[in-house]
């Protein structure tokens, strides 16, 4: 949460001229707000919207985000080993001054939140990632621009 995903899988889908799918946007676009899913439904159905959207999302040819929880599903994570997986990791320093808690129902209680989460979950990011990029201070241009001369170089 906070890494970037969204404006940097946008810039490197036009750089290698792919379609960009945002997995948490068609969510939305299908059943109404994150927050709202979360509120009236709980997050078991948010996860099981999510892994159709996902598993839907990865038989396109695209680059695909997908929402940070979405790889504890033991499906998913097959799913990725078939795929190459770009980890974005960010300090929770600079997490601090991008997310707004407001809209991410897991992070009422701030970067103190984030901080449990992304260590709980870390260990599957590393594990499925193809390979890693920080985007903790350099610019989300040159980040995005790395990762897709990464890619031209690896297809």
């Amino acid at each position: 949460m906070g890494a970037g995903k969204t404006k940097i899988g946008r810039r490197v889908s036009r750089t290698l001229q792919v379609p960009f799918i945002d997995t948490d946007k068609r969510i939305v676009a299908e059943h109404g707000a994150i927050t709202g899913i979360f509120a009236e439904r709980g997050e078991p159905e948010f996860r099981r919207l999510e892994r159709e959207a996902v598993s839907a999302a990865l038989q396109e040819p695209a680059i695909v985000s997908l929402g940070g929880g979405a790889v504890l599903d033991p499906a998913t994570q097959q799913d990725l080993a078939g795929h190459t997986v770009v980890l974005l990791t960010v300090s929770a320093q600079a997490v601090a001054a991008r997310i707004r808690t407001d809209k991410r129902p897991l992070l009422a209680n701030g970067t103190g939140d984030w901080q449990r989460i992304y260590d709980e979950r870390r260990p599957i990011y590393e594990r499925l990632a193809t390979i890693t990029f920080d985007t903790s201070s350099e610019p989300i241009e040159r980040i995005a621009d790395r990762i897709a001369a990464w890619a031209e170089g690896h297809s």
